[in-house]
């Protein structure tokens, strides 16, 4: 019999309680799993070296700090697997053409590999808007938030009322196909439907094609008014349901979305807040905001974020989320005060160092940055 298998049937094994990992102790996980789900999309799981429990919402995310080739990327990745598992946690990522990150992990990230991870954190999830019915909405690798939901309930006997629509490419790139057939034939009040663009090489498919639209939509969930309504895709996904979603004259206060792209504000979104950011900034004093190494000197109001101040001058600075959740403008501040209100992309240890994350930070004092 295997090692693993060995300590698994250990007597006492599973009536030992693990002690919760953190990350800001922990800092690195290993991977000891990897699942081919499509042709394009892997699932990744990982476990503790000290045999720590993971403990999050399902719906949240983790944050990989990478080196790819001697440069710092980091990347959010939601994490599929359920808490209910609490020995072993999984994300599942899409290979994204030109995509540093997802290209590395399809190619290089291997059974026994350490990974840096930062987390869980994140707002997205249905254990913080219980209800009696749902409507998970998911395109492409955008299941995997509400896999980790429906696999929460599953685990925990919790036979909600749930309409599950998925939308994909084609039949063959329908990620966890099997796994949410079962969900249907063993959960009487769970449905699953799945929307695909084309039949690509599944001659034999006769479920719907096309996009999702509101008659499908009526089709699949004639209530969905009445339900909790969860959405994670990509960006023109996600605008599309939201404006399905207000022509019916749909409750936004029971809509929820979640989405890494980084891209998920619509245009005139982005340009309101501009606007009301420099409106707001023209009021308030002025900071000397000076990067040590590169020798720039510039300004930035008291309510304006460091990143778009720097931005503003022309510094290139490295950045991907813009909304404290990911790490990448993680810099050293050596000296003065700031008030940053980050979502889970900093550890403590790192802001005791002095660590701040540039896009989430607004000066109190003038600052000396060690960039």
């Amino acid at each position: 019999m295997p090692h693993a298998l060995l300590r698994i049937h250990q007597p006492g094994f599973w009536q030992r309680l693990p002690s919760p990992w953190d990350s800001n102790v922990e800092e690195t996980l290993l991977c000891c799993q990897v699942r081919q789900e499509t042709a394009d999309v892997k699932s990744f799981f990982f476990r503790s070296r000290a045999g720590h429990a993971f403990q999050f919402s399902p719906g949240q995310f983790l944050t990989l700090e990478l080196d790819i080739d001697g440069v710092p990327l980091n990347r959010c990745y939601t994490i599929s697997s359920p808490p209910t598992r609490p020995h072993t946690l999984s994300i599942t990522v899409k290979r994204v053409p030109g995509g540093k990150v997802s290209n590395w992990l399809h190619d290089r990230l291997e059974v026994g590999d350490a990974v840096r991870v930062l987390g869980p954190a994140g707002e997205f999830s249905s254990a913080r808007h219980p209800a009696q019915r749902y409507l998970f909405l998911s395109a492409g690798s955008g299941i995997t938030p509400l896999m980790s939901m429906v696999r929460t309930h599953r685990d925990l006997c919790d036979d909600r009322d749930t309409v599950f629509v998925h939308s994909a490419r084609t039949p063959d790139d329908i990620i966890f196909s099997r796994e949410l057939a079962l969900l249907s034939a063993s959960q009487r009040q769970f449905r699953a439907h799945f929307v695909c663009e084309s039949l690509g090489q599944h001659a034999g498919w006769h479920g719907l094609t096309g996009r999702l639209s509101l008659p499908l939509l009526e089709l699949m969930a004639p209530d969905f008014l009445q339900r909790e309504i969860f959405v994670c895709g990509p960006a023109p996904y996600m605008l599309a349901v939201r404006n399905m979603l207000v022509s019916t004259g749909f409750d936004m206060a029971r809509h929820h979305e979640e989405s890494f792209s980084f891209e998920t504000l619509s245009k005139p979104a982005e340009a309101v807040a501009a606007t009301d950011a420099a409106l707001a900034s023209a009021a308030e004093p002025a900071f000397s905001i000076h990067f040590q190494k590169s020798q720039r000197t510039i300004q930035c109001a008291a309510g304006q974020p460091l990143l778009d101040a720097a931005r503003d001058a022309g510094l290139r600075l490295a950045a991907s989320c813009t909304q404290g959740l990911c790490g990448t403008c993680k810099v050293r501040l050596l000296d003065g005060r700031v008030d940053m209100r980050h979502q889970g992309g900093i550890r403590q240890r790192e802001i005791d160092q002095g660590m701040v994350l540039l896009c989430c930070s607004r000066p109190l004092s003038n600052l000396l940055i060690d960039k």
